[in-house]
């Protein structure tokens, strides 16, 4: 059988029913787009087709509390033999997953995150800009020898104990900010600085945009490339304490035109750089708290004033609210990726991301029914209620329901409304659960 019939073949059994609603968000043809652009797609026919594989990988991220062999009998995935069996052996799903690889997914991950975020965050702009955050968090893996090599750890330089229980990897994302979807993603070691991922994503931020940054990334190679006056592509940080700058005029009180000189060795490294840039900082101070600092590129004092751009700053921590998102809820704070080799580790977080943007996207439909924010919807719920759906319809055997019942979740979501933020909360940061005073014992084998 050709690609081409094979690929036919495959899609005439449909997307899995229990994941139609889903299918409306990602057109199929993007499936086989990715497929076929990164040379994976079936060539023979098999119980479970590249295609169908896809899925598996979004539906694992999506039921975490299932076995992947389960999540494929749940979504239906396997194709029906000429006895009309949809049952699959377990031994064939890994093999399955290794055909497949992370580049597909990677593939869609890539494609419909650059529709989906970006058009979201032009539908809510502050001053003619889309809102955009990045940030980085860890996320562990499998302890298998090859994640270890890979990946590596957190050093825990305690009593000798060496590199933490679980390799980790290092995830920075790109996100729209008043709708939580991931524009672009970066991943590896833990090893390496996740500024060095965040190069990966400064050319996904596009024009007329402002880009809110962590002070970690308050260096000339990150600032520097990011501004651009002719395509209103602009970035706003806290300054660290031991940043130095040089009044050059005032704009307020408070809010002066400043002036820092660029390390040589910043330009030792890049020679584009020039010796010295002109930044806006902007003072402030919170009830209860010290003065801050900020740093934008945004000069213009008219256009953008100083205290809409000190509320819009505090907006960079909806990324954190994503993260948690993704980690707590989603993840069930288990948030080991189960695989056990680092491009099948790749492949599952490619899926994750993908389907964390999908329950976002149907969650921002949602809040446009009742006109609402997208931020002003639960997330647990709506995340817990697309679950009972499929555990539903897995024990009555009636996945063609669900889009019906999702229906239903439009229908009934003021039950999910969450109330207003208050912004004269405060949560100071503080650590919630102590490192184990115990020393480390790694698998198999007893501590003496």
């Amino acid at each position: 059988m050709h690609l081409g019939e094979e690929l036919f073949a495959t899609s005439a059994y449909g997307t899995p029913e229990s994941l139609e609603k889903f299918s409306q968000h990602l057109d199929r043809a993007w499936i086989e787009e990715a497929l076929l652009s990164t040379g994976a797609a079936t060539v023979r026919r098999r119980r479970l087709p590249a295609e169908q594989v896809v899925w598996l990988v979004i539906g694992m991220a999506l039921l975490r509390d299932l076995p992947i062999a389960d999540v494929v009998r749940q979504l239906e995935l396997a194709l029906p033999n000429e006895r009309g069996d949809r049952m699959v052996a377990r031994g064939a799903i890994p093999p399955a997953r290794a055909r497949l690889g992370a580049a597909p997914v990677e593939w869609l991950f890539v494609r419909t995150a650059d529709e989906w975020a970006h058009r979201s965050a032009d539908r809510d702009r502050w001053r003619g800009l889309a809102l955009y955050g990045a940030d980085g968090t860890t996320l562990r893996v499998a302890d298998s020898d090859e994640n270890r090599r890979h990946f590596g750890g957190q050093s825990v330089g305690v009593q000798g104990r060496g590199e933490s229980g679980y390799p980790a990897v290092r995830l920075v994302v790109l996100m729209a900010l008043r709708s939580h979807l991931i524009a672009a993603a970066s991943f590896g070691p833990y090893a390496t600085d996740e500024r060095h991922y965040g190069t990966d994503l400064w050319p996904s931020v596009p024009d007329r945009s402002l880009l809110l940054l962590d002070r970690n990334y308050l260096q000339a190679n990150v600032m520097v490339p990011l501004r651009d006056e002719e395509r209103e592509r602009h970035w706003l940080m806290r300054a660290k304490k031991n940043t130095a700058t040089r009044v050059l005029r005032k704009l307020g009180k408070g809010d002066t035109i400043v002036e820092m000189t660029i390390s040589s060795e910043a330009r030792r490294k890049d020679p584009a750089l020039p010796k010295t840039m002109e930044v806006r900082a902007i003072e402030y101070q919170r009830p209860g708290y010290d003065k801050q600092l900020l740093l934008t590129s945004l000069l213009d004092g008219e256009r953008y004033p100083a205290k809409e751009i000190v509320a819009l700053y505090h907006e960079r921590w909806e990324i954190e609210l994503g993260y948690d998102e993704l980690k707590t809820e989603m993840l069930e704070r288990e948030e080991t990726i189960r695989s056990k080799s680092p491009e099948l580790v790749a492949q599952e977080l490619w899926g994750i991301l993908v389907a964390y943007n999908l329950v976002r996207l149907e969650m921002e439909r949602i809040a446009d029914e009742i006109e609402v924010s997208p931020t002003r919807i639960s997330f647990i719920e709506a995340l817990r209620f697309i679950r009972e759906q499929w555990q539903w319809a897995a024990i009555t055997g009636s996945p063609g329901a669900i889009p019906k019942r999702l229906q239903s979740m439009r229908d009934n979501i003021r039950r999910y409304l969450l109330p207003p933020r208050r912004s004269e909360r405060a949560y100071p940061r503080a650590v919630k659960i102590k490192m184990s005073p115990y020393l480390r014992n790694r698998r198999g084998g007893r501590l003496k």
